[in-house]
């Protein structure tokens, strides 16, 4: 009886055995199926980064902004010392949109959107040519998208930027020693406020306690440092702070300018004259146009002309 019993625990044990290494087997395949999900997550997610940092590299502005003369003006009642303190300008930029005219097309800016929208709405024009009636479609023309955006300088008269320090001394002395140098009045400088260095740059702001000083340094360009009883030239330069505001694409439409196409045959014909018999075609009101105020048209080569978004016409 007691071997009966023993035979008779022994399988009831069995069964218990393989369910549990089922179930342990179970587990590890989803342990592996749940690293391999995070070893995917993980390359997923830095393929999106590095198409973020793609994306943010070609946002960028890469244009220059032209160089343009600006007038201040003072204020004439200041409500209190501070408002001397900065002097602010800002302006708005739009780029130029560049079109590619092909072989044996022309462009044609008109003084009006309405003349230039009525000549697309005729589709087919009939141009006379050496005495031959040459057609050419009237297209709007496809342009790229432009952008805007507004320029906000200030301007500080109290504060000035240094370039170009010397290394080899401990950042502390360095402020103290440019503090010194910029704070005496033989060399124009005057009392300093704070002086802000970084060692790694070589760099610092410095900002006085009077306005006129700062102006005066920068009219010298660079400023006597005395380090251990040697003189070093530093570059000064303005403090100023740039912020770029209401960034905008705009709709690259060109609401006064027509493309013309259909003048592949006349390469050999001398761009000037035909620029001036497209002038006189569609200058005519009974031809449907109007005053006309420049064409521009390609018979050889390919031709690079600009739009802008304030004139919507060529450039």
């Amino acid at each position: 009886m007691a071997a009966d019993e023993d035979n008779k625990k022994q399988v009831l044990k069995e069964p218990w055995s393989d369910e549990g290494f089922m179930k342990d087997e179970q587990r590890e395949r989803l342990i592996d199926e749940i690293a391999k999900e995070n070893i995917q997550l993980k390359e997923e997610i830095q393929r999106l980064e590095t198409e973020l940092q793609e994306a943010t590299i070609n946002s960028q502005i890469k244009e220059d902004i032209p160089e343009t003369k600006v007038k201040f003006t003072s204020l004439e009642n200041p409500e209190n010392d501070s408002q001397f303190l900065n002097i602010s300008c800002s302006f708005q930029v739009s780029s130029q949109v560049p079109y590619e005219l092909q072989k044996g097309q022309a462009l044609i800016t008109f003084e009006k959107e309405e003349v230039a929208q009525n000549i697309i709405r005729m589709g087919k024009h009939y141009v006379k040519i050496k005495d031959v009636d040459v057609e050419v479609l009237a297209k709007p023309v496809p342009l790229n998208s432009g952008v805007r955006f507004q320029v906000h300088e200030e301007y500080s008269t109290v504060k000035i930027n240094v370039t170009d320090i010397p290394d080899g001394l401990p950042e502390d002395q360095m402020r103290d020693k440019l503090e010194l140098s910029f704070s005496k009045s033989i060399n124009g400088g005057g009392e300093v406020q704070c002086v802000q260095y970084d060692k790694q740059s070589r760099s610092a702001m410095i900002t006085f306690v009077e306005t006129g000083v700062a102006d005066k340094i920068l009219k010298k360009k660079d400023y006597p440092l005395y380090i251990n009883q040697n003189c070093y030239r530093v570059t000064v330069s303005p403090y100023t702070e740039t912020h770029l505001k209401n960034f905008q694409v705009f709709s690259g439409i060109s609401e006064r300018t027509v493309l013309l196409t259909g003048m592949e045959d006349l390469q050999m014909m001398d761009e000037e004259l035909l620029q001036d018999l497209l002038n006189i075609h569609f200058q005519r009101k009974t031809n449907g146009g109007g005053e006309v105020e420049v064409v521009k048209c390609s018979l050889g080569q390919p031709y690079i002309t600009y739009f802008e978004e304030e004139r919507n016409g060529m450039v």
